[in-house]
């Protein structure tokens, strides 16, 4: 803060004060802008915070893909047993007999994503695509077979943010041994 100097001088009866330091205008000024960068910066904090939710989201919705995508991976002789569809009222079509992995990855995965808390999503649906047999030229030569992991979701809701759908899909392509 700058010192207060006055000095005085007489002219013709006349006292004239020259004094140095801040006037009440340019503090006003100054409180202005420092106010106008607060209120940038608390506006930015929300957004951040918003984008921070919505990547939590993405992340654990990739997870879940992930996830099946590896469980296929691990049991990769039986890819074409794993067409999975969470919203029919039998997500998981595998005989228990004859491809109990497959079932048993199912029935995991179809928890997992039914529990809320499990998961950190809501109203989550899985739909695994995999064709009976490989498509396309070079695919049935390699007998490959693409796999469709599609996750679907309502976004989590917020002060500023209303809830929306959101989804991803993760693609991929597993050959049998």
């Amino acid at each position: 803060m700058k010192s207060f100097n006055m000095r005085m001088r007489e002219s013709a009866g006349w006292v004239i004060c020259n004094s140095s330091g801040f006037t009440l205008i340019e503090s006003m000024v100054a409180m202005a802008i420092l106010a106008t960068g607060l209120l940038a910066l608390a506006g930015m904090q929300s957004i951040s915070l918003t984008r921070n939710v919505d990547s939590t989201e993405l992340t654990r919705a990739t997870n879940l893909a992930a996830d099946m995508v590896e469980r296929i991976q691990n049991n990769r002789s039986n890819v074409g047993q794993y067409a999975i569809d969470t919203n029919n009222a039998t997500p998981c079509p595998q005989n228990p007999v004859a491809q109990p992995m497959a079932k048993g990855d199912c029935d995991q995965w179809v928890q997992l994503l039914a529990n809320p808390q499990a998961s950190g999503l809501t109203n989550v649906r899985g739909v695994i695509t995999v064709p009976p047999v490989p498509v396309g030229a070079l695919n049935v030569l390699l007998n490959q077979y693409p796999v469709t992991v599609t996750i679907s979701w309502t976004g989590a809701t917020g002060e500023t943010k209303v809830a929306r759908p959101k989804q991803i899909t993760l693609t991929t392509v597993i050959a049998p041994e």
